[in-house]
């Protein structure tokens, strides 16, 4: 298949169709026709293994470091992405650091980080603000605000730092495998585009500022989108929404409520700062939460920018 007829097959799946019948040689205007095919369905579909929860609450992760100033929990670990929550005590820095091929995806839920990135102007970011820090550009955070810097962090799965030669690298223990070297880097550094920016501060540009919510990071093995709407009723557990069968998919709760219907999980709504992940395999189905008619915002976390979504037949594309 080609990447272009990949991508409209996606692009049916994943867009809210209207109610016309999965026949019809000709869609309303617009609109990509929809494929049907096999498609592999995980069966059993993936379990959640530690870390990995369906339901992550962040209440439950401040509780687990009650009294720490400093810390990390690990929360997502797949076979293409990790995530982690960190807290960083006022004056705290980030050695710098690089990675050698993929994106960097921070949001700041908590405090104040001055963050520098290469060849960018230092910048304060506060609760909100959607951080991409592209492959080969070292950066490093502080933690300048009063209270302790919340933030949660998205890496490609088994992405080592790397160090410039002005930083001292970690303790060989701390990266198990990994001995540390002197090597001339060659491959050019990451960059910026129309799509993926040094930040997004979300509640003042899109919250208040009115600009339209959207991809954040599209890179080659990682994809957050931003999806944003007004709360509704909730559907029908008839619909199931959606399955992916090469990849979890996982979300940050930005604003709002969100429902989760997940196979195999009950059901439950999420509220700011959760972590949600649908494994490999599983229905799923991801609505905004009430009351009707307040906006909510989920940022989808995926490792491609073209992911196929797999939905019934019988529901014509539909979410």
């Amino acid at each position: 298949m080609s990447r272009g007829t990949f991508f409209l097959s996606m692009c049916a799946a994943a867009v809210t169709l209207g109610a016309w019948p999965i026949a019809a040689q000709i869609p309303p205007a617009g609109r990509p026709p929809l494929q049907i095919g096999w498609t592999p369905k995980k069966t059993p579909y993936n379990a959640y293994t530690a870390p990995n929860r369906a339901w992550w609450k962040l209440s439950d992760v401040l509780a687990m470091h009650k009294g720490e100033k400093t810390w990390s929990q690990p929360i997502v670990r797949n076979k293409d992405l990790m995530a982690d929550w960190h807290q960083m005590a006022p004056g705290g820095r980030t050695p710098e650091l690089e990675y050698p091929d993929n994106r960097t995806g921070i949001i700041v839920w908590a405090g104040q980080l001055k963050v520098t990135i290469k060849g960018q102007e230092p910048f304060i970011a506060g609760k909100g603000f959607q951080i991409d820090v592209p492959f080969r550009l070292p950066f490093t955070m502080e933690s300048v605000g009063s209270e302790p810097a919340l933030w949660f962090e998205v890496h490609a799965a088994g992405d080592v730092p790397i160090y410039p030669v002005t930083t001292t690298p970690e303790k060989p223990k701390d990266v198990p495998g990994f001995t540390y070297q002197q090597a001339v880097l060659m491959g050019g550094d990451g960059k910026y585009d129309d799509v993926n920016k040094p930040y997004l501060d979300y509640f003042k540009d899109v919250v208040q500022g009115g600009a339209r919510a959207g991809a954040f990071i599209s890179g080659d093995h990682m994809f957050i989108n931003n999806i944003r709407g007004r709360g509704a009723p909730t559907p029908p557990a008839s619909n199931l929404g959606h399955f992916h069968f090469g990849h979890d998919e996982f979300w940050f709760i930005m604003e709002g409520n969100v429902d989760y219907q997940i196979e195999g999980v009950p059901f439950f709504t999420a509220a700011p700062g959760d972590i949600v992940t649908a494994a490999q395999g599983r229905w799923h189905r991801a609505s905004f939460g009430g009351p009707v008619g307040q906006m909510a915002t989920r940022v989808a976390i995926n490792p491609y920018p073209y992911g196929l979504h797999n939905y019934a037949v019988e529901s014509g594309g539909r979410q």
